[in-house]
């Protein structure tokens, strides 16, 4: 007997199968509607890891990882829009300020769907957006040069550093307003379809209410750096679709037996991965998270090229699904990147037999 999947990952399933899937070659060229983003709304995966009593679901992190990798290998563009949502969330779970009771039941039950503008944080010592005391609020200028799913999001999570050296945290509109200024849409090589911009703020004005979290960046940041090193259930879902394209070539003994040695190494490096993200002290064990992710990050360079070179001349097609994987998987390369991650790629690269590790 098998155990039913949890009720999100079975609403994950049918999502990809019946509306994300079926147009993710269209979404790759045109962008991710809006009715797709209703569609995540409604499904209740907004709220997979938010708590019950705001309307969440409380979810396990086993459960909120094979929800993102189910979504993933279905449509990256439109995984990539809603995953921006989860850290506003869990950021107001954690919140004691007054902000928390305003927005977390919305963002919880997918009544609203927030984006996030901090990646900028993880400059420091550089500060490209600075917030300053002004007016019983705080002013934001500066610049954040990458904010996703401008036109999808109904708020965002801003975030800059003060004079004191603290990390602020707040939310405002995601729409054009005094201080706040988009660039046009970023035309990427990967995922242009998520709807990505830059932000120019010039004394954009939030009042106090607006803030969820204050915090020495020292301290946030020692919450924030090991996040990274862990590998990304993107990356399994990506892969795993790759794989199952490779797995159904007609004629092909080569492309199945390929499938079948690739899916075992996924099977393997996903054990591991899992594992250590679940270990209870995530700044613990840095060398194997790295080194795992670096692995996942192999394998699925390796599905989605195969998936190309099965396709022949048929993967140059914009239409292919195997391009699309691929320029997705480059993507997902660099995709919260950090320089200690960077060093840990770069290296495994540069050493004989990465691949058989």
């Amino acid at each position: 007997m098998t155990t039913p999947p949890h009720p999100l990952v079975a609403r994950a399933r049918k999502l990809a199968a019946e509306v994300l899937a079926p147009q993710a070659e269209r979404v790759d060229q045109e962008g991710v509607p809006a009715s797709s983003i209703e569609a995540v709304k409604r499904s209740g995966l907004l709220g997979v890891s938010a708590p019950v009593a705001y309307g969440g679901a409380a979810a396990p992190a086993s459960v909120a990882r094979e929800t993102a990798e189910i979504l993933a290998g279905a449509c990256c563009s439109t995984w990539f829009v809603q995953t921006q949502h989860h850290t506003p969330v869990m950021t107001l779970a954690g919140s004691e300020l007054p902000v928390r009771e305003r927005l977390l039941g919305p963002l919880a039950k997918g009544e609203m769907l927030s984006g996030v503008a901090y990646a900028q944080l993880r400059a420091h010592p550089r500060i490209p957006v600075r917030v300053t005391r002004e007016r019983g609020g705080w002013r934001f200028d500066g610049t954040v040069p990458w904010y996703t799913g401008w036109g999808l999001n109904d708020v965002m999570l801003l975030a800059g550093v003060t004079d004191a050296d603290e990390a602020l945290f707040a939310f405002t509109e995601a729409r054009e307003q005094p201080g706040l200024r988009p660039s046009p849409p970023m035309r990427l090589a990967a995922l242009t379809a998520s709807r990505t911009v830059s932000l120019e703020l010039d004394g954009l004005w939030l009042p106090d209410d607006a803030v969820a979290l204050r915090s020495p960046y020292e301290t946030w940041a020692a919450t924030d750096r090991p996040k990274s090193t862990n590998a990304s259930p993107a990356v399994f879902g990506v892969t795993a679709s790759a794989l199952d394209l490779l797995d159904s070539v007609d004629g092909d003994p080569t492309a199945k037996e390929t499938a079948r040695v690739l899916r075992a190494r996924l099977d393997e490096v996903r054990r591991q991965a899992n594992a250590l993200a679940d270990h209870p002290v995530p700044t613990e064990r840095i060398e194997e998270r790295l080194a795992s992710k670096t692995r996942a990050h192999d394998v699925m360079r390796a599905a989605t090229t195969a998936a190309v070179v099965a396709g022949g001349g048929r993967s140059m097609d914009l239409g292919s699904p195997a391009q699309r994987l691929d320029r997705e998987g480059m993507f997902l390369l660099v995709q919260g990147q950090t320089a200690e991650v960077r060093r840990a790629h770069l290296g495994s690269l540069g050493s004989l037999g990465s691949l058989s590790s």
